[in-house]
């Protein structure tokens, strides 16, 4: 119920803030009671992670997700998954209701579950009524779901949205395990972002994004929890880059020491990152080592992705921007001396 969600939402955004993230995107499920019929005011389950949210200080971008059938060949979702259903008109009202609050520190966008999980005409109907704000969607992220996506429409998941949802800069691709190329190529052009969800991806056995596919490719990229199996950026940025070691026998794979990423200020960036600016130490000639420039350049792309993913404009330590500040613990082992 709505009072349980909040607790236990509560809980989670405040281990996500002690992990150093200032903001959450929240795909909402859960809009309707057990048994599928909406509560008295449809957005109940809305207010309580936005109360969540309050309660922890976290800044959340509620994501109302469209959720229509139980898979490609299932026209209906299933009896426990009943509460929840939600069509587009149903997430289109959601969002507009959300947005409209006036709540601190609350903006929202819209989702889509996935393929499997939503129509074609609930997606075009969605997209056609929304402005600018960000559209979620978990896609690829396993064999399975591109195994059957081929075979219900004939093309992978990442080729379908290329070819059939008018992909633009609103739209997040949440997971992009599964990539060929050619599918980069296509959402480069597009300008959407990809959402990876390194530790997530491991726990549940998905397989390695191409990363350096990604990043070649200029996609803006952005992380997320999902499962929270961690709630700390920096786990999820770590083991983004050492699943890359471990599959490609090499060391850092996120670093462009040759383009000059991973130096500097992030002034101009549009992102305001600073938390780079401490890397030029090792060689004695002002250029940073290897480690310190994959950090460096994982943090400053994912900062500016997660900019976009969370639906704001600007971000960071720059003019305009939300301040959110972080006290550090000096008394901390990591910085002791």
């Amino acid at each position: 119920d709505a009072q349980a969600l909040r607790a236990i939402a509560a809980q989670l955004y405040t281990e996500l803030l002690r992990g150093g993230y200032t903001q959450v995107c929240e795909f909402h499920y859960l809009q309707h009671q057990a048994d599928g019929r909406p509560h008295d005011d449809p957005l109940a389950m809305s207010w309580a992670l936005a109360d969540a949210a309050a309660d922890a200080g976290i800044g959340l971008t509620l994501l109302p997700v469209l959720y229509e059938r139980a898979g490609f060949a299932q026209a209906r979702l299933r009896d426990e998954q009943r509460r929840f259903v939600s069509g587009a008109r149903d997430v289109i009202e959601a969002q507009r209701r959300i947005a409209a609050s006036g709540r601190a520190r609350l903006n929202a966008g819209v989702a889509v579950h996935s393929l499997r999980a939503a129509t074609a005409q609930g997606m075009a109907e969605l997209v056609d009524a929304l402005g600018e704000m960000p559209i979620h969607i978990h896609v690829a992220e396993q064999t399975a779901e591109v195994d059957d996506c081929l075979q219900a429409t004939g093309l992978r998941p990442l080729q379908w949205l290329a070819q059939h949802a008018a992909l633009d800069a609103r739209w997040q691709l949440v997971h992009a395990t599964h990539s060929t190329p050619a599918e980069i190529e296509a959402i480069a052009r597009s300008g959407a972002g990809v959402v990876l969800c390194p530790s997530t991806e491991a726990n549940l056995g998905d397989g390695l994004a191409d990363l350096p596919g990604w990043l070649a490719g200029g996609v803006p990229l952005a992380i997320g929890s999902d499962s929270q199996v961690t709630r700390c950026w920096a786990e999820e940025l770590r083991w983004l880059e050492y699943g890359q070691r471990l599959a490609l026998r090499q060391r850092n794979v996120a670093a462009a020491p040759g383009a000059g990423a991973g130096v500097g200020t992030g002034a101009g960036t549009g992102t305001g990152a600073v938390a780079d600016a401490g890397t030029r130490v090792g060689r004695g000639d002002g250029a940073p080592p290897a480690e310190a420039a994959s950090a460096a350049r994982l943090f400053k792309r994912v900062l500016a992705g997660g900019t976009r993913a969370a639906g704001f404009a600007r971000w960071g330590l720059t003019p305009g921007a939300r301040a959110d500040l972080l006290v550090l613990d000096l008394q901390a082992a990591p910085l002791l001396g």
